[in-house]
């Protein structure tokens, strides 16, 4: 299985984007960025407009305004309120923003909640109703909720209702919430489809303070204080930026680089070696929010959350080198789970072009929390839906899958459950990613539907490892001034990808960096400045030994400044290499 570098013969294929038309965009811009934002299907420059101010209107939310007379009551009465999260990083943000709002308006009983994998399962469930000992006035779920039917009722019937706040897409059967703000419900008419679950929270808060700042006559504290959160939830949870996330993300960015964030954030931030002013969404992503997961995926998500909540920067970052030990502990089980999994691979004695069209894996020993990262490792070297499950029970198996570009995952898995109703106890997701649960015995079956449903919708041609480039950059465009026109030009993320070129480069020095890593200098044509080059993790990928200085490589890199070591300078991230001689 391919990682990334590969030698000669086993070539991934580059694709270079349809060029847009730049003419219709600020003649001001970079003229690389013009290109990269035509090519995304930017057609004015009010799609590039990202102030705040042109958020969509909160009212216009679906179920906004039930949901905020619901709450606004509560608040009134001083009820009990208590926040059911999810654990994840997504779930995590929103738990806490709600907190922090809610105790920003001055109510301060609420507390939160997040379910055990284990012992509840997934978002509020009848296990978790049975588990909560103190009576609630009101339960909140945040990034979840949509599918609790049977947890929404097990919490009236004692006496709790419950106001639903989540993103995910509905099944079939709606439940019956006291309130429900969703804007992936059927039929409805709000203008993103996008929103992440703390995208949904910070909705329902802004509404809530306008509502209390209309009843008493005062300002109160702006929700959008803590759009820090919003943008590291949002970017975890890999949700499409469209415009409106857009502008979510890059006012939270604004607030982090500008040293604004809750200090937990921060926090986690130092400990992953980052400073708040270098703050990017790949930061988020990668270095921040694994660290936040890593607390929900093998120990007690609650971590990550009082590290969020936490207004002590020494207390915060304490929690933080709890979670970063966490993240360790993780990568560890990880690694061992992956070679697991390259190994099952492998063992189905097929070469990838004969893989089937799914791929559905299991391991008796494999962690619950940790297969969602396993199916994402190995969906992006054999170029195929995965879904890897691990027990959780003697008589239930919880999966996650992760889709390919073009395929919508949760419409797969409700495909298999209309022809086979036994055949998936629960799903639920995105169309990128799933949850589900089966039974052991019907591992089997699954795996034959799963395989068979996904290559009835899978083109052959998308499982070839494509690689989507922006094209070639010219020599003299690759520069400090063209990585920071870029690095400004976000924020990047699913569905506005960073932009990613292709380009022939003469090798000048190679060198294994921190055992797993090549550094490079790279000259993009004769008598042209050197560039620095790394290729994470490829160290070990690149048989017999690194590319040796003479040699020619063509890389797909990002090109991106480099403040290492306290210094400024172009460096291109490579996302594919392959070595020609």
């Amino acid at each position: 299985m391919s990682d990334g570098t590969v030698p000669a013969g086993a070539r991934r294929e580059i694709l270079r984007r349809a060029p847009g038309a730049t003419d219709v965009l600020p003649g001001h811009l970079h003229p690389v960025l013009r290109r990269v934002y035509a090519a995304r299907g930017v057609g004015s420059a009010d799609d590039l407009d990202l102030d705040l101010q042109q958020l969509l209107p909160v009212s216009t939310l679906d179920g906004i305004g039930a949901a905020t007379a619901l709450l606004v009551e509560h608040l009134r009465r001083g009820s009990r309120l208590l926040v059911v999260g999810d654990f994840d990083a997504d779930g995590a943000t929103s738990t806490a923003l709600v907190l922090r709002q809610l105790r920003r308006l001055g109510h301060q009983a609420v507390g939160f909640r997040v379910p055990d994998r284990m012992r509840h399962g997934y978002g509020l469930t009848p296990a978790l109703v049975a588990d909560l000992t103190e009576q609630s006035d009101l339960l909140i779920t945040v990034d979840n909720g949509v599918a609790a039917q049977a947890g929404i009722e097990a919490a009236r019937a004692r006496g709790m209702p419950v106001l639903v706040t989540d993103h995910h897409l509905p099944g079939p059967t709606l439940p019956s919430p006291a309130a429900m703000v969703n804007p992936n419900l059927p039929g409805a008419v709000f203008g993103s489809h996008a929103l992440a679950g703390v995208g949904v929270a910070f909705y329902l808060m802004a509404a809530v303070t306008r509502e209390l700042e209309r009843e008493r006559g005062v300002r109160l504290p702006s929700v959008t204080d803590l759009l820090d959160l919003v943008a590291l939830g949002t970017v975890a949870d890999l949700v499409p930026l469209d415009r409106n996330n857009r502008i979510l993300v890059r006012e939270g960015l604004r607030r982090i680089r500008a040293g604004r964030a809750c200090p937990g954030l921060l926090a986690l931030a130092a400990v992953a070696g980052t400073g708040a002013g270098e703050i990017t969404t790949q930061t988020l992503g990668f270095q921040v929010a694994p660290r936040l997961n890593a607390a929900g995926r093998i120990d007690d998500m609650a971590i990550g959350i009082r590290c969020l909540l936490s207004d002590d920067p020494a207390a915060a970052r304490t929690l933080a080198l709890e979670l970063d030990t966490i993240n360790r502990d993780r990568r560890e089980l990880e690694g061992r789970m992956q070679e697991e999994a390259g190994a099952a691979v492998r063992q189905l004695h097929l070469r990838e072009g004969s893989l089937p069209a799914g791929l559905a894996l299991f391991d008796a020993g494999w962690h619950v929390g940790i297969v969602g990262l396993v199916a994402t490792r190995v969906r992006e070297r054999v170029h195929r839906p995965v879904v890897a499950f691990a027990p959780a029970g003697e008589q239930e198996l919880r999966g996650s899958a992760r889709s390919v570009d073009g395929l919508h995952i949760r419409d797969v898995l409700e495909a298999i459950a209309a022809r086979e109703p036994d055949l998936i106890e629960r799903f639920g997701g995105h169309a990128m990613a799933a949850g589900l649960t089966v039974h052991p015995s019907r591992l089997a079956r699954f795996a034959t539907a799963f395989a068979a449903e996904v290559g009835r919708l899978l083109p052959p041609e998308r499982m070839r490892g494509i690689i989507e480039s922006d094209g070639a950059l010219a020599p003299a465009e690759i520069s400090l001034e063209t990585a920071l026109a870029l690095e400004g030009g976000g924020p990047w993320g699913q569905g506005f990808p960073e932009p990613l070129f292709d380009n022939e480069f003469e090798v000048l020095e190679s060198r294994v960096v921190g055992q797993h890593h090549l550094k490079f200098l790279l000259r993009a044509a004769p008598a042209t400045l050197p560039v620095e080059a790394i290729a994470f993790g490829r160290a070990s990928a690149t048989p017999p030994r690194p590319p040796q200085a003479g040699s020619r490589v063509h890389l797909c890199y990002r090109l991106q400044p480099n403040r290492w070591g306290g210094g400024l300078r172009a460096q291109l991230t490579s996302e594919y290499l392959e070595v020609r001689g």
